[in-house]
């Protein structure tokens, strides 16, 4: 067994039977700010991310691909919610990221919703999650940011600012453009944006989902005739007819893409054990991971079949494992994004699954991670 293949796989084993116990054991919240910190310092030694390379990071031109004129060196990327302060851009790619959506950043800070904003639901395979975007606002996101220079695509996810400010339509309009006007003046050298549209955890009664909504959103991002490709960050929790309608209307507009897609809102989800969403308080959150997979596939597989020829897809929602990332990407997602995965099974994940992926492509004879997007949709 060579060393990229012994490492991963040994940290995994440390993780789940040493470290994710201890973690485990403290509230959720107060080990993120510790292990997104030490990311940060981490990524500031070159020393520690060269040996983290070396083990962590799978090279291989079977998962390379060019995606809206962006190349990605793999197609595991860390989703928006994770690294709202942009504190991990410099170690991700060591540990065998492709992408990573830094975010969701808005025109104001937002310290967070009140507590619990995260916890575990350990037996569902799940998070309640409460942020409600907490970040520290565009204007010191840029700040950090400018200068960096990335080893692999960044992605910037906007959305509108969590506050009474951003009560009506319009001035929700307003604070999301000025978000983007920011980045666009900045000298942020990142590749992407995401347009979140999904966030269930905001203040007040703004939605983008009726078409006519979303069309004076998207006509306002289209005036700014941006850089860069934005993707929608897309609603889990809508019918069939009602994604195809959302669909229908960005494919009018700018973006390039879609990702399906975000949290589930739904308490009595049949993949969630009640005893532990009891924990929570009712209303409170909505849920990650494997609550979310099937619909996210089901979503994926509706995109792809309907526009495929229209936008890039990314998939979001409960992967844990190659077979999961391979069963997005044959659904139809060109890249596939994670967080509780990371959480539940450990930092190797990413380096973990494009070796799974590399060996799944070769199992079904496939010399390139394009030829297997969608080859589960019946057309």
């Amino acid at each position: 067994m060579d060393k990229k293949r012994f490492l991963p796989k040994a940290t995994e084993i440390i993780y789940k039977n040493l470290i994710k116990k201890i973690f485990f054991r403290i509230e959720p919240e107060s080990v993120h700010n510790s292990i997104v910190r030490l990311g940060e310092q981490f990524g500031k030694h070159e020393s520690i991310k060269n040996f983290f390379s070396s083990q962590f990071k799978i090279e291989d031109k079977a998962l390379k691909q060019n995606v809206t004129g962006i190349e990605f060196e793999n197609p595991i990327g860390l989703a928006a919610g994770f690294d709202y302060e942009a504190r991990l851009t410099q170690i991700l790619p060591c540990v065998g990221f492709g992408f990573e959506t830094v975010g969701t950043i808005t025109n104001f800070s937002y310290e967070g919703n009140p507590n619990p904003m995260l916890g575990r639901l350990s037996k569902s395979k799940s998070l309640m999650v409460n942020k409600g975007f907490k970040n520290p606002g565009a204007k010191e996101t840029i700040v950090k940011l400018t200068g960096c220079s990335f080893d692999m695509p960044i992605g910037i996810s906007v959305g509108r600012s969590n506050n009474q400010n951003c009560n009506t339509q319009n001035k929700s309009i307003a604070d999301i453009i000025k978000t983007f006007t920011l980045f666009e003046k900045s000298k942020v050298n990142h590749s992407y944006y995401e347009l979140n549209i999904s966030c269930p955890n905001l203040y007040g009664n703004v939605t983008f989902y009726p078409a006519s909504n979303l069309r004076e959103l998207l006509t306002e991002v289209n005036n700014l005739r941006l850089k860069k490709p934005v993707f929608v960050k897309m609603p889990l929790e809508k019918t069939d007819d009602e994604v195809i309608k959302i669909l229908d209307t960005i494919s009018k507009s700018c973006p390039k893409g879609v990702i399906l897609s975000n949290l589930s809102k739904n308490r009595k989800n049949q993949l969630l054990i009640p005893e532990e969403v009891s924990k929570f308080p009712a209303g409170v959150g909505s849920f990650s991971g494997k609550p979310t997979y099937e619909r996210s596939n089901e979503l994926i597989r509706l995109a792809y079949k309907n526009f495929k020829d229209r936008f890039v897809i990314v998939g979001s929602g409960g992967v844990f494992s190659a077979e999961d990332a391979y069963e997005k990407i044959k659904s139809g997602a060109s890249l596939v994004q994670l967080i509780t995965g990371m959480i539940f099974e450990g930092p190797q994940i990413a380096s973990l699954i494009n070796l799974g992926l590399i060996k799944l492509l070769k199992k079904d004879g496939l010399n390139h991670i394009s030829e297997a997007i969608g080859v589960n949709v019946k057309q």
